[in-house]
């Protein structure tokens, strides 16, 4: 199921939450490193004051950083969501998007690092911007890896 989702990963377009609530991946690039999403404002999303819900920026973000660093990582890896922070800056009345992306050379640093300790967190940090380019909230991860049997092999 995992593999089968990875190798389509937009069929999460699909997936009842995201669909539900306007957010769709946009563009993945070819490294499957970076992510453009995307989150509409509809009746389903709005807050209160008709503008962004902040669980809808925050959801749009959610799997992403831990989508990145499965695939490129691969099978051998455990990778988990640990905590996360949202900063909003101000309402969101438009459309919103995220870009989401660690870079290669980071990737291959974390794997590196996770191959000689077994385990470890990493922080990563996206902007949620408007229509306008004007940050709407700051999203920051933390992200738990661990290498699969890593005690087993190296005791």
């Amino acid at each position: 199921m995992k593999k089968l989702f990875l190798k389509n990963i937009k069929i999460i377009n699909f997936w009842f939450p995201f669909l539900g609530s306007g957010i769709k991946i946009k563009e993945i690039n070819e490294q499957q490193n970076k992510f453009l999403i995307s989150l509409r404002l509809t009746t389903r999303n709005k807050n209160l004051f008709g503008t962004q819900f902040g669980g809808s920026l925050y959801s749009m973000t959610d799997p992403f950083f831990v989508f990145i660093l499965v695939l490129n990582l691969g099978d051998e890896y455990i990778v988990w969501d640990k905590s996360a922070q949202v900063d909003f800056i101000k309402p969101g009345k438009s459309k919103v998007f995220s870009t989401i992306e660690i870079p290669m050379s980071r990737i291959a640093e974390i794997k590196n690092e996770i191959d000689a300790i077994g385990k470890s967190t990493y922080f990563f940090e996206t902007d949620i911007v408007d229509k306008d380019q004007k940050v709407i909230a700051k999203v920051k991860k933390e992200v738990y890896v661990r290498k699969k049997n890593f005690h087993a092999t190296n005791k």
